[in-house]
């Protein structure tokens, strides 16, 4: 894990579950793919076809929140989404994004640091975010190691997959 640049898509506070993936398209599959031509369809129905791989969401307060669905950050997975920035990510929602292996970045940002379609990058080493636009870098707090394990492994599945074991992740720091 280092870092990744990517443009930003602006989304405000309370972004739902149900304006991230409508609850219309939570079981027409369990392809990431399929959703993620469904994603952000709630506020944003042109979205998806927007979104280019490696792009990042920016939410204000409480992004994620709503129902438990998985389905969600899955579908922002399927079109391209690898960071969720907010200055805050509802628990349930962060925890998702963590199992299938979205970075979700909690950030008290300035207002008017992100603008739409602006460039960032994002360095997990340093916990910094830089605005590539007007070169300002802001401070984010890492998510503990065991959870950047997870991430890192493509998610949960991906890591037990691949030969992890819960007590690797409890022993982590």
């Amino acid at each position: 894990m280092t870092k990744f640049t990517g443009k930003t898509w602006l989304y405000g506070d309370d972004v739902s579950t149900d304006s991230i993936l409508p609850s219309k398209w939570k079981t027409s599959s369990f392809d990431p793919y399929e959703l993620g031509k469904h994603a952000m369809s709630g506020i944003d129905p042109e979205f998806s076809s927007k979104v280019s791989a490696g792009d990042f969401i920016v939410g204000g307060l409480n992004f994620g929140c709503g129902s438990s669905r998985e389905q969600a950050p899955l579908a922002l997975t399927g079109c391209g989404v690898k960071i969720i920035i907010a200055k805050s990510i509802a628990r349930i929602f962060f925890r998702n994004c963590i199992n299938i292996g979205l970075y979700p970045v909690e950030v008290d940002y300035p207002d008017n640091y992100f603008s739409q379609g602006g460039e960032v990058e994002v360095d997990f080493d340093s916990s910094t975010i830089t605005n590539l636009v007007s070169g300002e870098k802001i401070d984010f707090r890492p998510i503990p190691e065991f959870l950047s394990k997870l991430v890192n492994a493509g998610g949960l599945k991906q890591f037990l997959l691949g030969g992890g074991t819960l007590s690797e992740l409890v022993s982590a720091k």
